[in-house]
């Protein structure tokens, strides 16, 4: 399996201003690139708390970073019960630098057999937990097609959502469609594309719905801000326009002193700022990156310090 190159790395250490001994919590710590960068800088007993859904992205990371022993804690869950986690490994606010999450998928899971990617044939599942609920396959072959379309519409910003919702249910009719080679071929036949595969927006569509992506951004970042004290940084790598919206609105909220309506005559919400923006405008890969490794082209990192 292929090392998986963090994204944006130089720039995250330095957004977030890694300081001996404090500590800091890395909500997708996958194979551990983002997180061994801070531990070369946070000793000699600043700890990464490293939360991931995954258990094989666990163990891997648990390899890749045992040199660092007590000062690396590994936990099973979804950032979006980041409270929840803090809570229970006692992650004491004043001691706590930062919180930084990337969410991309890795090349690990790029190459799992989980229906992540289609350049291989593999079951339809996507869902980022071992243990998850739901898989791509279900929704493909037993949402009606109207949910479909939305899913496709929504999640994937796809033009041509209601011609492949329309030919998956058509087909699914006939044989049940469970690979990735399966649908990808479906999606090919409604459109063609010269710079990428044309099922990549059908693709991403259904991850994000699998694994309820969007909704539970919407939870990490206001969990994020209630934990962190005046002065930390949150740093977020998002890889298409529905993401870095989420982000780039919620910090533009905060960081203002009132939100009510521009039409009102005077303040009625009692809002204050909870953030100081550091990116006015998101941070991208240098163009050296990008030649290195193609999947940063679209990243875009976006940070703010807890006021």
């Amino acid at each position: 399996m292929a090392d998986h190159v963090p994204v944006l790395l130089t720039e995250t250490i330095a957004a977030l201003r890694v300081t001996p001994n404090m500590n800091y919590i890395d909500c997708t710590v996958g194979a551990g690139g983002h997180a061994e960068a801070i531990l070369k800088l946070n000793g000699p007993e600043g700890k990464v708390y490293g939360i991931d859904a995954d258990d094989t992205a666990l163990t891997l990371a648990k390899k890749n970073l045992k040199k660092y022993g007590h000062r690396l804690v590994l936990v099973q869950g979804n950032y979006r019960s980041l409270e929840t986690i803090a809570r229970e490994e006692k992650i004491e606010s004043r001691y706590l630098g930062g919180i930084y999450a990337d969410l991309g998928l890795s090349t690990m899971q790029l190459e799992s057999q989980r229906g992540f990617s289609f350049q291989t044939d593999t079951p339809l599942e996507m869902s980022f937990s071992n243990h998850g609920s739901i898989t791509a396959a279900e929704i493909i072959n037993h949402w009606s097609e109207e949910e479909i379309g939305k899913i496709l519409r929504d999640f994937g910003e796809e033009e041509r959502w209601r011609s492949i919702a329309a030919t998956i249910v058509r087909q699914r009719s006939i044989d049940p469609i469970t690979t990735t080679g399966q649908l990808s071929d479906l999606v090919k036949r409604v459109k063609s594309s010269r710079h990428h595969n044309p099922a990549t927006k059908t693709f991403q569509a259904l991850r994000i719905a699998v694994n309820d992506e969007l909704e539970g951004l919407r939870e990490l970042l206001p969990a994020a801000l209630n934990i962190l004290p005046s002065g930390g940084r949150l740093t977020i790598i998002s890889y298409h326009s529905l993401e870095d919206r989420i982000v780039k609105n919620f910090f533009r909220e905060e960081a203002k002193d009132c939100v009510c309506p521009p039409n009102f005559p005077h303040c009625i919400c009692d809002h204050r700022s909870r953030v100081k923006l550091i990116t006015k405008k998101p941070i991208t890969p240098m163009p050296e990156e990008i030649k290195i490794n193609p999947r940063s082209r679209s990243a875009k990192l976006r940070v703010a310090a807890r006021v």
